[in-house]
């Protein structure tokens, strides 16, 4: 029904944006990505999906027609409902949930709040064949610092030391090196602890 919504942005918050257009504002359900991406803008232009429910009318807004493309897949997915999609388009890049479907990683997928095994392997063996449909069928891997990089090791070990579990505080560290590879270790563990 809806292509896109473009205008003022009036209102952003990590799960939401209002955006006016033409004197209506529109409440439009985001992911981390799409605020991450609108953060810092006066105008922007969001593509629209419209779910329609008995009880419920929502509105979901994607900085990119591929991010829209991917909830759209998610919500195939029985068992996957709009809240569920957001939650794993905000856990994961677009390009992180790519290789995840692309590798049958279940186990990397399950880390997103409220997602359960079963269900991340249904999504993987129901989405596994058409990742090819958007264009995706060679996986990119992500590079992310590992035990090739000892400040990423240290601040990790900083971190379980700290009582933080494994996997959460790879995940964080992985992110925070992509975007600053220099990073000094008391650095990356306290914005770790931020982001945690």
């Amino acid at each position: 029904m809806y292509e896109y919504i473009s205008g003022k942005v009036a209102e952003l918050a990590p799960a939401y944006a209002v955006v006016e257009a033409a004197g209506v504002g529109y409440y439009l359900n985001i992911s981390l990505q799409t605020y991450a991406a609108v953060e810092g803008s006066d105008e922007a232009r969001l593509y629209v999906h419209f779910i329609v429910r008995e009880d419920v009318q929502q509105l979901y807004g994607f900085a990119t027609k591929i991010e829209r493309e991917l909830f759209r897949q998610l919500i195939s997915v029985s068992g996957v409902g709009g809240n569920t999609a957001r939650m794993i388009l905000s856990t994961y890049s677009s390009n992180e949930l790519r290789n995840i479907i692309a590798t049958e990683n279940a186990v990397l997928l399950k880390n997103v709040k409220g997602l359960g095994l079963k269900t991340a392997q249904k999504i993987i063996v129901e989405l596994s064949g058409k990742m090819i449909d958007l264009g995706m069928d060679e996986p990119t891997m992500v590079s992310a610092p590992t035990a090739a990089n000892p400040i990423f090791d240290e601040a990790l070990q900083a971190l379980i030391m700290l009582g933080f579990q494994k996997s959460a505080s790879e995940k964080v560290l992985k992110s925070l090196f992509q975007e600053s590879p220099t990073l000094p270790v008391e650095d990356a563990v306290r914005q770790a602890l931020r982001r945690m």
